[in-house]
């Protein structure tokens, strides 16, 4: 099949990318999902206004508020997603000498 990398007729929906001032993160959980599974935190995020949800077997994030960071994400009807370890700090090229 050319191409490859389609499924169906349907293409992906490309990723988005979110990028801002980390304002406030709530976290829930641990959650299990079913037997055997690690448990689950759920973080409500808000970066510059927008809210999104972030699901990670991490009790504690990479980033804290205040930080400027960087993430994909997914809109869906439940909300704005941010995909599994993507979620990281924005480097700004202007403070590394």
């Amino acid at each position: 099949m050319a191409g490859g990398f389609r499924r169906g007729n349907r293409q992906r929906t490309p990723k988005l990318e979110g990028r801002g001032e980390l304002q406030s993160m709530e976290r829930e959980g641990p959650f299990k999902e079913w037997l055997g599974m690690p448990d689950l935190y759920r973080y409500h995020l808000e970066v510059d206004g927008e809210s999104y949800s972030y699901q990670t077997e991490d009790p504690e994030l990479p980033v804290q508020v205040g930080d400027r960071v960087v993430f994909r994400y997914k809109e869906t009807k439940a909300g704005k997603w941010v995909d599994r370890n993507s979620l990281g700090k924005a480097i700004d090229p202007s403070e590394y000498q």
